[in-house]
């Protein structure tokens, strides 16, 4: 079968390099770059960033799958992303925020992320986070807790909506507390 129909018949349009040399089985870097770069000149493969592409223009994947994507590591939407889309901040976000293993601020396809270290064994734990179509988010209480543990003295502008009894347990279970 054909490289082509290899990367096409995947259910996933996100590639790291590695990715790419790991499903079309190639060791020689020469050769890996060597197609990337046919394949880059044909159009099948959209450069996102350095050594990440897509079979689709960026501008038709969604944010959150772009950030993952590109993080190529666990962690999910939460914070001010969170906050605004609940009403309980009103300023606009300038960020999709993110929590993850690495502190980072980027920006891909005219999205600006900025994710924000988490320690292990607080970011494993899932309490008050659902995945929703292959993306991690978390629910208000979980991102009130989350924003919380980096500025304790944070601001909500709409602080009724929020169930304070549930953002203490979740960060008792989740051990920020």
């Amino acid at each position: 079968m054909y490289r082509i129909d290899i990367l096409l018949k995947q259910n996933r349009q996100l590639f790291h390099t590695a990715d790419l040399s790991l499903l079309w089985g190639v060791t020689n870097n020469n050769t890996l770059y060597t197609t990337i770069k046919r394949y880059l000149n044909k159009g099948v493969l959209i450069p996102i960033h350095k050594g990440f592409y897509s079979t689709v223009p960026a501008d038709q994947i969604n944010p959150y799958n772009l950030m993952q994507g590109y993080l190529h590591r666990y962690c999910y939407i939460s914070c001010e992303t969170v906050l605004i889309s609940h009403g309980v901040i009103f300023q606009k976000g300038n960020y999709i925020t993110a929590v993850s293993q690495v502190s980072k601020k980027f920006t891909l396809a005219n999205n600006d992320f900025f994710v924000r270290k988490l320690k292990d064994d607080h970011l494993y734990n899932d309490r008050g986070v659902v995945g929703n179509d292959g993306v991690m988010i978390a629910g208000l209480e979980r991102a009130v807790a989350d924003m919380l543990y980096y500025s304790p003295r944070y601001h909500f502008d709409n602080r009724k909506i929020i169930n304070w009894k549930m953002v203490r347990k979740i960060q008792r279970e989740v051990g920020y507390r």
